[in-house]
C-alpha cells in the first residue's frame, strides 16, 4: 500500500489548488480525479479579482498566458423587473472556462504530485494512523485528507429534503458579436441567469433555474425579455451541460473523522455571487497545509459570512416585487451597489 503525505480527492479548482499547494510545501501528494480533463463544467467562469493572486502562485510561469488572454469584466449589470442596475468591479474580475482552467491546473499538479484520473474513491477508512482510501483496484494510505469532490461527493452527508426545491444548473457556449465587458444576470420567477465574455466573441451563459420552470437554456432566455432580445442572434458553441440538483445548506468545512472540504464539498454558494472558483481556490489551498481546527475556524471567519449575504440577496429576489423594487432604488447609489457586492466575496 503506497503511504503519502496528503491525499487529495476531486481535480477541480478546489482539489488541484490543495496539492499543488502542498507538493510546494514538500510534502507527497497523490491527487485523485474520477473524469477526465479537459471537459466542461456547469459553472459562470468569472474568477472575482480577490482570487488572481493566488491563481498566478498556483499556475507559476503558465499564468501569464492565461491571465493575459483572459477578459476583463469591470462591471456586474442585473436586470430584473424591467430594471438595470449596475454595480462597478474593480480591480476588474477575469472570465477563464472551466474547459481551460481546469486543465491548466491539472497540468501543473501532474507536475509535482502523483495525479491519476478516471480514479474514484469508492471508499475512505479513518483509523490511528490516518487515512485509508480505497478505489476498486488500489489502496492509499494517508496522514491527511482534503475531500474536493464536489457537491454530492460520497464523503459528505449532504441529502435532499423532500421538501427542496428542484434547482437546476444549464451551462453553454454561445457567438456573440461585441460582448460587453460585464457579468450580466438576469433574474426571473423561478431562477436567473449569468451571460459574461469568455474571449473571441464568445459569451458564456449559464442558469440556475427551478426545473418546474424551465429544462433548457431556450426557454431560461425565454423568461426574461432583455434576454430574450440579446440572445436572438447568438450562435451555439458547444453542447449545453446540465448538473441537478442544486442544493443550499449549511456549509460543513471539516468532517467527524477530521477530512477537510474545500470548494463544493464544503459548500455551494449561489453562482450569481460570483465567488465559487475563488473559494474553491482558496479553501484548497488553505486546507493543504492546515489542521482541522485551524481550517474550520478560518473557513467560519473569511468564508461563511459571503454563503450568508449571497443567501440573503437570493431570498431579496423571491420577495414581493414592491420589497425588490425599494431594495433596487437603494442600491442605485454606486456605493451602496459596490458594497453589496463585496459583501458576497470571501475575505482571504
Amino acid at each position: 500500500m503506497s503511504a503519502y503525505d496528503l491525499i487529495v480527492i476531486g481535480g477541480g479548482p478546489a482539489g488541484s489548488a490543495a496539492a499543488i499547494t502542498a507538493a510546494r510545501a514538500r510534502k507527497r501528494v497523490l491527487l485523485l480525479e474520477r473524469g477526465r480533463f479537459p471537459r466542461h463544467k456547469v459553472c459562470g467562469e468569472f474568477i472575482s479579482p480577490e482570487a488572481t493572486e493566488l491563481l498566478r502562485f498556483l499556475l507559476g510561469d503558465a499564468a501569464k498566458p492565461l491571465l493575459t488572454m483572459a477578459p476583463r469584466v469591470t462591471r456586474s449589470r442585473f436586470f430584473l423587473d424591467g430594471r438595470i442596475l449596475t454595480a462597478p468591479i474593480a480591480p476588474p474580475a477575469l472570465s477563464v472556462p472551466r474547459f481551460v482552467l481546469d486543465e491548466a491546473l491539472w497540468r501543473i499538479a501532474q507536475q509535482i504530485c502523483d495525479c491519476r484520473q478516471e480514479t474514484a474513491a469508492d471508499s475512505v477508512v479513518h483509523g490511528h494512523r490516518g487515512f485509508q482510501v480505497h478505489s476498486k483496484n488500489e489502496r492509499w494510505e494517508s496522514a491527511a485528507l482534503v475531500n474536493a469532490s464536489g457537491r454530492w461527493s460520497n464523503l459528505t452527508s449532504t441529502h435532499l429534503p423532500a421538501t427542496a426545491p428542484r434547482w437546476l444548473g444549464i451551462k453553454a457556449h454561445f457567438r456573440e458579436a461585441m460582448p460587453p465587458p460585464s457579468v450580466d444576470l438576469y433574474f426571473f420567477r423561478g431562477g436567473y441567469c449569468g451571460v459574461q465574455p469568455i474571449g473571441d466573441g464568445r459569451v458564456n451563459a449559464c442558469a440556475m433555474v427551478d426545473a418546474g420552470v424551465a429544462s433548457s437554456l431556450e426557454q431560461v432566455f425565454a423568461k426574461n425579455h432583455d434576454l430574450w432580445h440579446r440572445s436572438r442572434d447568438w450562435k451555439i458553441l458547444t453542447e449545453p451541460v446540465t448538473t441537478a440538483p442544486l442544493v443550499f445548506r449549511t456549509p460543513a468545512p471539516v468532517s467527524d473523522s477530521g477530512v477537510l472540504h474545500a470548494g463544493d464539498a464544503a459548500g455551494f454558494i449561489d453562482p450569481f455571487a460570483g465567488d465559487g472558483i475563488a473559494i474553491a481556490l482558496r479553501s484548497g489551498a488553505k486546507a493543504a497545509l492546515s489542521s482541522s481546527g485551524d481550517y474550520a475556524r478560518w473557513y467560519t471567519r473569511e468564508v461563511l459570512p459571503a454563503f450568508r449575504a449571497a443567501a440573503r440577496f437570493r431570498k431579496l429576489v423571491e420577495t414581493p416585487r414592491w420589497v425588490r423594487r425599494a431594495a433596487l432604488s437603494l442600491l442605485r447609489n454606486q456605493r451602496m451597489a459596490a458594497w453589496a457586492v463585496k459583501t458576497t466575496r470571501s475575505r482571504g
